[in-house]
């Protein structure tokens, strides 16, 4: 048998139904799919490959993915970060009045190289942050991000989407440094959504694929709004619904807690391909609207809605609900490692419970790999080491200080490793990660660009107060 790569040595973590994990295993690729799988005695003298890759002291697994952060955070996640809400306003700021497609480039290279660096293949980016301050008012933004992402290699499920409403909303340009404002209709926000969905949902071979978004509708909204305003947000809302579903999108929506759910599913918006982010606070009925309706959850351990409230992400799964895990990054306090966020899951729903056996490493592990991968409605493509699949594929060196002494492997990988352990990643058969080095992208022009960036943007809004250190930074 042929085959473009071969990598052989590894204990290989398949994610496969019977979760089969293969000592001194081997994994054969060609034309981007998993041709083999199996022990090195079985499979390595059968196969011709024109690249073979020695694993030998490594885990090889899925690729990782990340089921909710926010693209635009990478180049603002130290500014303004001690200061109560300040660093929510800069993001309002930045993502409506200081964010040329420039901005939305360099970022998304940024935040894709992270996702290389740790392993994560594929991961959900909310084209802005918060609910309210998405950046669909022009294509070109949206545009920017998928070239940046496309470039570095990895896969990115973009999601776009109008604005809460009342509508207008007051947005910015800054086409050749001049500033140029103007308001925004929630119709021209849907069409601009309907535009980067036909410019780039599979685009970069298959790599791309975008989501619609609609905020949440809590109990504060349909009370301190007008009733016209709310009832514009509840048709809306049902509006984006109605288009993904005819297009066949994933939608999902950013901040789910206290009753929101119900709202949710009066206006019809729960279903199989719908992912709810966060969902703090759950009521026992909700947690069975979302059994019950195959919806999906974007669990959120690290991020500040867990410090509010607590999703009820164990007594989702035991209700039979798919649960995965995203990193909210990147933020002022978090990345986009899924190891650390896994980690923390446990540690989250362990101390709730008071019970050390609560969430199995083993059910982590599969939040962020074909559990994320059913969240996407991708778990035919990705998320387990088969043959057929996609070949996203990453190997974790467990040659390291932290992770000795060579026993044990799977419980090392999800209890003791971190993203800088990752050593190879593969994505559709291509290594864009090999021996730690990034293939595609040039690392020092990533981050200068960046760098650059962030500088302009801070300029923009005036920032340059928001990096110095606050009086109370000392405790």
């Amino acid at each position: 048998m042929k085959a473009d790569t071969l990598l052989y040595g590894a204990t290989i973590v398949t994610m496969a139904a019977s979760r089969q994990v293969i000592e001194n295993g081997a994994v054969a690729v060609a034309n981007g799919k998993i041709i083999a799988v199996d022990t090195c005695a079985a499979l390595c003298a059968n196969i011709q490959a024109a690249q073979s890759i020695d694993c030998s002291g490594h885990v090889l697994i899925p690729g990782l993915i990340d089921v909710h952060a926010h693209a635009g955070h990478g180049l603002i996640k130290s500014i303004g970060m001690h200061a109560d809400n300040r660093w929510e306003t800069i993001c309002e700021e930045v993502y409506t009045q200081a964010s040329p497609p420039e901005f939305w480039y360099a970022e998304a290279r940024l935040a894709a190289l992270e996702r290389l660096r740790f392993g994560v293949t594929t991961g959900v980016s909310l084209l802005g942050g918060g609910d309210t301050i998405m950046r669909t008012d022009d294509p070109k933004h949206a545009a920017a991000h998928c070239r940046g992402v496309s470039e570095i290699g990895t896969r990115s499920v973009v999601a776009v989407g109008p604005t809460r409403a009342p509508h207008p909303r007051t947005y910015a340009d800054w086409s050749n440094g001049v500033r140029t404002e103007y308001t925004v209709s929630f119709e021209q926000q849907l069409e601009t959504c309907k535009s980067v969905v036909e410019d780039w949902h599979g685009a970069s071979e298959g790599r791309i694929t975008i989501a619609m978004l609609y905020p949440v509708l809590r109990d504060e909204h349909e009370r301190d709004m007008a009733a016209a305003d709310y009832s514009d947000a509840a048709e809306q809302g049902q509006i984006v619904r109605a288009y993904a579903r005819e297009k066949r999108l994933l939608f999902t929506q950013d901040g789910h807690w206290r009753g929101s759910v119900r709202r949710a599913a009066r206006l019809g918006l729960l279903g199989p391909e719908t992912l709810l982010s966060h969902c703090i606070d759950l009521h026992e009925d909700e947690i069975e609207l979302v059994a019950s309706s195959d919806t999906k959850i974007a669990h959120n351990p690290s991020a500040n809605a867990s410090i509010m409230g607590r999703c009820p992400a164990v007594e989702l799964m035991e209700a039979g609900a798919c649960v995965a895990i995203g990193s909210d990054a990147t933020a002022p306090d978090r990345s986009g490692d899924m190891f650390r966020h896994m980690q923390q899951a446990m540690h989250y729903h362990r101390t709730h419970f008071r019970d050390a056996s609560v969430l199995p490493i083993g059910r982590v592990l599969e939040m962020c790999t074909i559990g994320a991968a059913n969240a996407l409605g991708m778990a035919d493509r990705i998320g387990s080491i088969e043959t057929g699949k996609q070949a996203d594929l990453v190997t974790v060196d467990l040659r390291r200080a932290h992770l000795y002494p060579p026993n044990m492997p799977l419980h090392r990988l999800i209890c003791f490793a971190n993203g800088h352990d990752v050593s190879n990643v593969m994505v559709g058969g291509e290594m864009l990660l090999q021996e730690g080095r990034p293939t595609r992208a040039d690392e020092s022009e990533v981050l200068g660009d960046a760098a650059r960036e962030a500088e302009t943007m801070i300029a923009r809004i005036g920032g340059e107060t928001d990096l110095a250190l606050p009086p109370d930074f000392w405790g």
